[in-house]
């Protein structure tokens, strides 16, 4: 039988198999954010699913025998899934309803061949923006960006097994290219443009794609996996953040994965609606507090109002005028929380 530490850890390493982030961050400052219900994810606007429900998720998973049964497993889910994820979870419904006792790796294998047609194109589309952007560059940089460009749609014409087109290969070998000083501005959008090449996570295409062998336990555990909440950093711990609270938001893997390393005012610029749902995010953090909620963080929104300020360069302003408590009373309450809780450890250990 398993102990409460080993299934915390397949838990852990299930997220972080999958999207390769933090489950909680690298100390326990983001527990008491993990613990939390209701939060709308900063990043993408839908209800997160609580981490404590993948166990129970895995459990169910484990006796599912076909499709049906994928499908009444996920509908419990279903307002919480995220945009790409619940369109794929239609296809699964409908094809459940006229197949409940197949299996959902037939399904898209079905749709393999149209939906790969469609994804190549929608390939093409961002390479074809990103030559467009390389007209302005020397000619020297120009050709050496046209070359990657060029192979790149070589390998997806030809979708030769093993040898497929990598997205995160092509971004990585766009930092191979040094473009000149007076070309720095416009080698940075080239890069953000190809951001936009599609993924499992904002391409249907893709997803059919990418997960057309795997098994239906794999696709059900993507589709919930993608919203399951998880700590994330706003400013890098590669840049220098730190692991503490007012450092940390709770996130949908899937707006956690997608925003990479990318500084928070381009992924502002890649997903307009972010300040909308930061501000959503803060009113969930905030009815919490007040339903007794994240007890000795109570400073927390101010510091996360901070630090988001700080790291989007002044686009995201959250406003705090539904919380109770001043910044002032906040602080006290939390230091008060934090002295009483060492008070009573002292005691307890005399």
């Amino acid at each position: 039988m398993q102990n409460s530490h080993s299934k915390e850890k397949i838990e852990r390493n299930t997220i972080e198999y999958y999207y390769g982030i933090p489950f909680e961050g690298s100390t326990s400052q983001g527990r008491p954010l993990r613990r939390l219900t209701n939060i709308t994810c900063p990043y993408t606007g839908i209800k997160m699913i609580p981490g404590k429900a993948l166990k129970g998720f895995e459990k169910h998973l484990e006796n599912c025998e076909n499709a049906q049964d994928i499908v009444n497993l996920l509908g419990g889910f279903s307002d919480n899934l995220q945009k790409t994820e619940k369109s794929i979870f239609a296809i699964f419904k409908e094809f459940a309803s006229m197949n409940p006792k197949d299996n959902l790796k037939n399904c898209l294998e079905m749709l393999y061949n149209t939906c790969l047609k469609k994804l190549k194109l929608e390939e093409f589309m961002v390479l074809d923006d990103v030559d467009m952007i390389s007209r302005k560059l020397s000619t020297e940089t120009a050709l050496k960006l046209r070359a990657k460009t060029t192979k790149c749609r070589e390998i997806i014409i030809a979708n030769k097994e093993g040898h497929t087109f990598k997205r995160k290969t092509f971004l990585e070998s766009l930092e191979e290219i040094e473009p000149k000083h007076n070309e720095r501005d416009i080698f940075e959008s080239i890069k953000d443009r190809s951001l936009f090449l599609p993924t499992s996570g904002s391409s249907k295409n893709a997803f059919i794609v990418k997960y057309s062998t795997r098994s239906q336990e794999e696709m059900a555990r993507r589709l919930f996996l993608a919203s399951t909440a998880t700590i994330e950093h706003v400013i890098p711990a590669s840049k220098g953040g730190s692991n503490h609270i007012g450092n940390f938001l709770l996130a949908s893997a899937n707006g956690n994965r997608y925003r990479e390393n990318l500084p928070l005012q381009k992924y502002i610029n890649r997903f307009p609606d972010i300040p909308k749902h930061c501000q959503m995010y803060m009113d969930d953090i905030i009815n919490a507090i007040h339903n007794g909620e994240l007890v000795g963080n109570e400073d927390y929104p101010y510091m996360i109002k901070q630090t988001l300020m700080k790291e989007s360069g002044g686009r995201l302003m959250v406003s705090l005028s539904k919380y109770k408590y001043t910044e002032e009373e906040a602080i006290k309450i939390a230091q008060d929380y934090l002295e009483n809780k060492k008070n009573s450890y002292k005691k307890s250990n005399k």
